[in-house]
């Protein structure tokens, strides 16, 4: 994974300092590539530990069509639980602590942090208790797997892109048409959080099958190495599914950053050289990428260094 640490020596070396959304600060760089050949292992980082189990069921769910963080919660994934809560907290129906910037004062008043953290699980049992407040406040509106399994079009119907574009691949390999998209200007503003990964595009040659990924925004030290790990493994599933082996995962970013409070954690990060990389194994042969589940999915081999914690900017 020398490409990812490539564009972390990238951005503190040429990086613009800029605010951003959270009021959180980055230092940031407009466009940059990084390519990974599926053929030489999967690409899940080693220079910290990366919860490949997050990252395969946040794939599954979009590949569900699921838009509900009561899925997640219940797989016990939290990766998405604080848009949700965010949601549940704005609301006229809170009535708990004041939790004004809890994205921020989370991180520097212990007070604070800890009634933060108990509305957090008050909040995700009940999603997982109470069937209409999980459709209320669970619910973060037409994310990703809402656009790529129910794209909405102009005679109220919907459409599969996701299937459309397997089907694609099977029958007519050589289309420059394997695209699928996230970004829905008609619906961008009642996401929880619009689209980072907005649009890949599959490439078949040689029998293998390829990817690439523009990604929008991109949280370099938290995010990126989720989303490579979880497009390098649809394009394994997909692949699978068309009787095609593994080419390249192509990751091009728009504004790539790295948040000013995980600049230690970086820097410490680069001490590291790089481990061999796994191998992923699916277990067994189902006829859609749409019916894997966890235990369908093993990584084999992974010998990372320890996890190194940062937080969030919601």
């Amino acid at each position: 994974m020398k490409q990812y640490l490539d564009l972390c020596r990238h951005i503190l070396a040429e990086g613009y300092d800029k605010g951003d959304r959270t009021g959180t600060g980055t230092y940031s760089v407009f466009g940059y590539q990084m390519r990974f050949n599926l053929q030489e292992g999967f690409p899940l980082l080693t220079t910290k530990k990366t919860a490949f189990r997050l990252i395969a069921t946040e794939l599954l769910w979009f590949l569900k069509g699921d838009t509900n963080v009561r899925t997640l919660i219940a797989q016990n994934n939290h990766i998405w639980d604080e848009w949700a809560f965010e949601k549940w907290i704005a609301s006229e129906a809170y009535n708990g602590p004041d939790m004004t910037d809890f994205g921020h004062r989370s991180l520097t008043d212990e007070h604070f942090k800890q009634a933060y953290d108990e509305q957090m699980m008050l909040f995700q049992q009940r999603i997982l208790d109470d069937d209409d407040f999980a459709q209320t406040y669970g619910d973060l509106g037409p994310v990703y797997g809402k656009q790529w399994r129910s794209w909405p079009d102009a005679s109220g119907g919907t459409i599969d892109q996701l299937h459309n574009v397997i089907e694609s691949i099977k029958k007519n390999p050589n289309s420059r048409r394997h695209i699928v998209s996230a970004w829905n200007p008609a619906e961008v503003d009642d996401m929880a959080l619009p689209p980072c990964h907005t649009l890949f595009q599959f490439y078949v040659a040689d029998g293998k099958l390829s990817c690439q990924l523009y990604q929008r925004s991109a949280d370099v030290f938290l995010g990126v190495p989720f989303n490579i790990a979880s497009y390098a493994l649809l394009t394994h599933l997909i692949a699978k599914e068309c009787n095609l082996d593994v080419g390249d995962f192509v990751h091009t970013l728009g504004d790539a950053h790295l948040y000013k409070n995980h600049l230690n954690q970086v820097h410490e990060q680069l001490t590291r050289e790089p481990r061999t990389l796994p191998k992923l194994r699916i277990t067994t042969d189902k006829q859609s990428i749409f019916d894997y589940e966890m235990d369908d999915l093993i990584i084999d081999g992974y010998n990372p260094y320890p996890r190194i914690k940062a937080p969030i900017s919601v």
